[in-house]
């Protein structure tokens, strides 16, 4: 899997300071995509184990008090991203005491197969659906159009 961007500051992308990763890889194609250069699964950097741990570290690192991850792109939940980001999650959880994991994805909850719920128990907060420009809403908190729905797993 590769990434296109890692903030391990960001308060924009969920609730409080949190580290984010945008995953490389979608094939929504949302028509006003915000970052349509992240709908190859080519671009970007290769996220290997040094990133892991860097992602790790900082959600641990006691200097600025991060509330967790996010995980946006691309798309976190297609299937050729979640053989990287499930041990990740689950890395998360163990290691990391007390953070939240937050995903943004194009899928809707009730269409993910077997293999993309395997992410869901690690997910504190899902916001899905694809992007639809008709229904942009520049007021809405975290969401970029009307259709997309904040899901509050935990």
């Amino acid at each position: 899997m590769n990434y296109l961007q890692y903030y391990p500051v960001d308060v924009v992308n969920g609730e409080g300071t949190r580290c984010t990763l945008f995953v490389s890889g979608c094939t929504h194609y949302c028509k006003g995509c915000y970052n349509q250069k992240s709908w190859s699964f080519d671009a970007g950097i290769l996220f290997d184990s040094e990133m892991e741990q860097q992602i790790i570290n900082d959600l641990n690192d006691s200097r600025i008090k991060r509330q967790g991850l996010t995980l946006s792109g691309g798309d976190p939940l297609h299937p050729r991203n979640i053989e990287v980001l499930l041990p990740l999650v689950k890395r998360v959880k163990s290691e990391c005491k007390g953070k939240d994991i937050w995903v943004w994805t194009g899928y809707k909850l009730a269409e993910l197969d077997e293999y993309q719920r395997q992410m869901l128990p690690y997910i504190d907060v899902l916001i899905d659906g694809k992007f639809i420009q008709e229904q942009s809403d520049p007021s809405l908190i975290w969401r970029g159009s009307a259709n997309q729905i904040i899901h509050y797993l935990k």
